[in-house]
């Protein structure tokens, strides 16, 4: 596995291409959901990938203190299907909060969970903070890494 973390604005266009790709797979056609992927928030991001024969299989957003939460944020959290259950996920995620705090500092992530994906994240000491709410017709709730 090769990770990268990149600004958007360091991005090549293949990068930015595959990004979209993996998010719109996941997001739109495999969970049958159709929303505004184009949130602006992309370009005052950071961007976590991790690849594998030239192919993007895991992808994070990480956003800083004010964009999407008062903390900073772990967003866009995806794996290509042909890699799930081979604990990639949980490398991805580790990995994501390991570069929060290297870009931000060591304070508390908020992240808006699929409710899904509750014990997932409580796994990897997540709080839940909200009651669920409805986001693009997707059962989510927030919560805390302290």
């Amino acid at each position: 596995m090769n990770w990268v973390l990149k600004k958007f604005d360091a991005l090549t266009p293949l990068e930015l291409y595959a990004i979209i790709q993996l998010r719109n797979e996941v997001f739109v056609v495999e969970q049958n959901c159709v929303y505004q992927d184009a949130d602006n928030k992309d370009p005052n991001a950071y961007h976590f990938m991790g690849w594998t024969d030239n192919k993007l299989v895991a992808y994070t957003r990480l956003l800083p203190p004010g964009l999407s939460y008062i903390e900073p944020s772990i967003g866009r959290v995806v794996t290509s299907p042909a890699a799930r259950k081979s604990g990639l996920g949980r490398e991805l995620m580790k990995n994501s909060i390991d570069n929060i705090y290297s870009l931000f500092g060591k304070h508390t992530i908020r992240i808006g969970a699929q409710l899904y994906l509750k014990n997932f994240y409580a796994s990897l000491s997540f709080q839940q903070t909200s009651d669920i709410y409805l986001e693009d017709g997707i059962e989510h709730i927030e919560m805390i890494l302290s």
